[in-house]
């Protein structure tokens, strides 16, 4: 076999392995959730999420070489997670990726986590092409980008404050739901009445393309307070389906309005928040109605995964942008690093 890379992706709290064939084909996809471990404080733990990786790294990697039925020998790059990310997590995937391109003699391929939740887009749809408009936004990031062609990027906009996962994960506490938010926020919001709260859509109108959810944030906890204060009744889906729609709203805006002032005709939704339900269908629509192309990923490649680094692993590999050993870890790598 020709053109295999194995990817590594241990940036929060997934350990996740992959082997990918010419950068677009999935030979195997593991990723091993650390969900259940950190439910119970309601985030991510780092020195939890750490020792949780050392632990499962190792059989991640047997298990994707055996579902790709191939062996370590057959690879010609090994691709990780540089950053950015917890640095304890990401130094289990970079040591171990290391040793593998040692040992083995292939080139070593330092990838950065932002840019590769953007390549979910192209490993996904093969005919997909720049220039385009990407929104990714996850549990520590939101960042809106021009990528003019591959691999350039002008960043268009970011969060001032809270990142659009983080905001979601902390009002779904607050409001006494599961971990992670994100999912049960979108799942409950299919209940409620988003017109019950008008909460406040921070930056909408500031012609920026930056993001500010720490204000709806404790707009929303505050909210509820009073109401749980004066004991008013009140519906859990109606306040998650207001601040949902808040959320949303500046978002679609502010994507839109980029795309217009780009001449985009492809916009491209990446990370854990790209598989909110509501922000695809709000998004789609006013974008369908320009004429212009929403893309996402399935599920598995819009949480963090080691097949997107193994795909854009491969065409660092053929611009000869390889790593040497002694590369390290950065925990606040920024886009185009």
């Amino acid at each position: 076999m020709e053109g295999l890379v194995l990817g590594i992706e241990t940036s929060c709290d997934e350990t996740s392995t992959a082997v990918v064939r010419s950068g677009r084909e999935i030979l195997s996809l593991v990723i091993s959730s650390q969900v259940d471990l950190h439910r119970r404080y309601g985030g991510v733990v780092p020195e939890l999420a750490g020792r949780a990786h050392l632990e499962a790294i190792l059989p991640a990697l047997q298990e994707a070489l055996r579902d790709a039925g191939v062996g370590l020998g057959d690879m010609d790059a090994v691709a990780v997670t540089r950053g950015p990310g917890l640095i304890g997590s990401l130094l289990v995937g970079v040591t171990a990726a290391k040793a593998l391109a040692f040992s083995l003699g292939v080139p070593l391929i330092a990838v950065n986590h932002l840019e590769a939740h953007i390549y979910a887009n192209f490993l996904h749809f093969p005919d997909l092409e720049p220039p385009l408009i990407a929104f990714l936004a996850s549990g520590g990031h939101t960042v809106l980008v021009h990528m003019a062609a591959h691999r350039r990027y002008e960043v268009l906009g970011e969060t001032v404050d809270d990142a659009a996962g983080e905001a979601y994960d902390k009002v779904a506490r607050y409001l006494g739901l599961g971990y992670p938010g994100g999912p049960e926020i979108d799942r409950l919001s299919r209940e409620g009445d988003p017109q019950t709260v008008r909460f406040p859509r921070a930056l909408m109108h500031d012609g920026s393309y930056d993001f500010s959810l720490s204000g709806l944030k404790t707009a929303v906890i505050n909210h509820v307070r009073k109401l749980r204060e004066t004991g008013a009744p009140f519906e859990v889906a109606d306040i998650a389906a207001s601040f949902q729609a808040a959320v949303v709203d500046v978002q679609v805006h502010k994507i839109t309005r980029a795309a217009q002032e780009k001449g985009a005709e492809r916009v491209v939704l990446a990370g854990g928040v790209a598989a909110n339900r509501s922000l695809r269908e709000r998004l789609g629509e006013e974008l369908s109605r320009l004429g212009i192309t929403l893309y996402y990923p399935p599920m598995n490649l819009c949480v963090d995964n080691a097949a997107m680094i193994a795909a854009l692993g491969w065409r660092m590999l053929q611009e000869g942008d390889t790593a040497p050993l002694d590369v390290d870890a950065s925990a606040s790598l920024p886009l185009g690093s």
